[in-house]
């Protein structure tokens, strides 16, 4: 078996996938971090002791969630295909990927941010109705002001995890680290490439968790 060069590896193969893998987390972040946050607002708002009780949207924005984060990721990308190829015209890249990857991100991330926005003391919230505080003034003057650490050590968490996501996307032609692992390491029996791909992933793992608990403690 002939190897690669370290060189040819990292010019040809381990930047290029890096510059996809970082690129579909950056707007998968944006578009599920927004959607997220919103749908957590929603559930945090409409619970029994919200802001604005309507059991109704709660229990089925709860379901929606819990039918979701059921499934496994694999499963769930093949199974929107139709839907990927609807909104981004194809079913292959990392536009496409986008679709999925948003799907299964989601309700991951609103479920965190809502346990953080529990964590707020029901008192705080009690103050500010009794000055007259509006509700779009609640959530993001006092709810979101106490819990901002909380918001950032869960989002290190969502960042991570949509990362552990990307390499699976790979498999339906979307590029980044997961599918050169799988084309050029594993199914060419190629070690030397498949294990740099596992250490660049942990290097980014290990960076992301350092910044993140780096801007923790500064909020703290």
């Amino acid at each position: 078996m002939r190897y690669l060069p370290w060189s040819e590896i990292i010019e040809r193969i381990i930047i290029p996938s890096l510059l996809a893998t970082l690129r579909m987390l950056y707007f998968e972040i944006i578009i599920g971090g927004i959607l997220g946050f919103l749908l957590a607002i929603a559930l945090y708002m409409t619970r029994e002791h919200g802001l604005n009780p309507n059991k109704t949207i709660h229990t089925i924005l709860n379901t929606f969630i819990s039918i979701i984060r059921s499934f496994p990721f694999v499963i769930l990308m093949v199974s929107v295909i139709p839907l990927t190829r609807y909104i981004t015209g194809s079913s292959i890249g990392w536009r496409a990927a986008l679709v999925p990857l948003t799907m299964a991100s989601v309700p991951f991330i609103a479920r965190m941010f809502e346990n953080s926005f529990k964590e707020v003391n029901p008192s705080l919230i009690e103050a500010a109705k009794s000055f007259g505080a509006s509700d779009f003034q609640i959530i993001f003057k006092v709810i979101l002001a106490d819990v901002l650490p909380s918001l950032i050590s869960g989002s290190i968490l969502c960042v991570i995890q949509v990362l552990n996501l990307t390499p699976v996307a790979g498999t339906i032609g979307a590029g980044g680290l997961g599918s050169s692992a799988l084309q050029y390491g594993y199914q060419s029996f190629n070690d030397r490439v498949m294990y740099s791909v596992v250490l660049v992933l942990m290097i980014l793992v290990i960076g992301i968790q350092f910044g993140g608990s780096k801007i923790y403690k500064r909020l703290k």
